[in-house]
């Protein structure tokens, strides 16, 4: 059928920007969100993981028209470590000799950051000044999704999500811990950028419970893959008691997280969720579903989350009034809604 005179050709997506996130679990479960400035490009002013962008020193990716483009690889991986150290400073790195993490003193650290944000070493060439045989601590890293933007936003990214356990105390070198900032506190983060501006005002470690908290309360902006996977991560991680849980029960709670994270149709470890529109609430909120994988990877054997949708208000920008819910419950209200 010919086009109607005055129709607007169909715009082509965005080619999806391949980038890596880590939710970053610290020696006492909490989670580690950073708060991007309002000026940033993406996800002004949100509560994010930690993580951006692939570049050419993590990796040859594989070309954008490759299904193997969007899984879990060595790229995405050091992306994330990378990533990781850059906004927040966390260094996850060991010799690959002894097997032993580093531990790297703040201000060498900082300095560190400083020097790669101005384009004068790559985070690898970095890792060798601090010790030959460094290497950045990917396999530990626990794939947790991966996210494909819709097609109807102009900048789109295919984001693998990782899950790092930092070890617990007893497990650790008190030397890396000490360099960990602690938890609850808060650490002013500058990262220089070509202009001089700062892209993360800050860095926080909070029970996951905490940052959904926040978020409902509208004290935070937060963005569905956030909410998601820390809802996700709530249900483990923040059982009660949380004060007083013991070292076993903290070891415990992971192992029922990893566990679970190897669970579903598909596993979670596997899932790719491209967001999709299912309906409008009654109460004005866009209700999303997560089973689609994006266009992308549409014809392969590849596939979201069926069970759950996640309830949001999109206004100028941020993403408000967030819920997570089974999608069975969804339709249920439905039919109740309509007889």
């Amino acid at each position: 059928m010919a086009a109607k005179k005055g129709d607007r050709p169909k715009a082509t997506p965005a080619i999806p920007r391949p980038s890596s996130s880590v939710v970053l679990i610290s020696p006492k479960n909490e989670v580690l969100l950073l708060h991007r400035v309002k000026t940033s490009t993406s996800f002004a002013s949100a509560h994010v993981f930690p993580g951006g962008n692939l570049s050419a020193q993590d990796g040859e990716c594989p070309a954008a028209e490759d299904p193997k483009r969007h899984e879990d690889a060595p790229w995405y991986r050091n992306a994330a470590v990378r990533e990781l150290f850059e906004e927040s400073g966390i260094l996850l790195a060991r010799d690959k000799n002894t097997g032993v993490m580093l531990a790297v003193p703040e201000a060498e650290r900082e300095r560190g950051r400083r020097a790669i944000h101005q384009h004068e070493m790559t985070f690898v060439e970095w890792l060798k000044k601090q010790n030959a045989a460094a290497v950045p601590d990917i396999e530990p890293l626990i794939p947790f999704t991966r996210w494909i933007t819709p097609t109807n936003v102009p900048k789109r990214y295919s984001t693998q999500m990782y899950l790092y356990f930092l070890p617990l105390p007893v497990e650790s070198d008190q030397s890396v811990l000490n360099e960990i900032p602690a938890e609850g506190e808060r650490e002013e983060i500058q990262v220089p950028t070509s202009d001089g501006g700062i892209e993360i005002t800050e860095a926080m470690f909070l029970p996951a419970a905490e940052w959904l908290r926040k978020a409902q309360s509208g004290e935070i902006i937060m963005f569905p893959p956030q909410f998601l996977l820390l809802h996700l991560v709530s249900h483990f991680l923040d059982k009660e008691p949380r004060a007083t849980a013991s070292l076993e029960e903290l070891r415990n709670r992971r192992a029922e997280l990893v566990e679970f994270a190897h669970s579903g149709t598909p596993p979670w470890t596997e899932k790719c969720i491209s967001p999709k529109m299912l309906k409008m609430s009654s109460d004005g909120r866009t209700v999303l579903a997560l089973d689609h994988p994006g266009p992308e990877l549409e014809g392969t054997n590849r596939a979201g989350e069926p069970d759950r949708v996640v309830y949001v208000q999109f206004r100028q920008g941020a993403a408000r009034k967030l819920d997570v819910r089974w999608k069975k419950d969804v339709f249920a209200e439905q039919g109740k809604s309509s007889l």
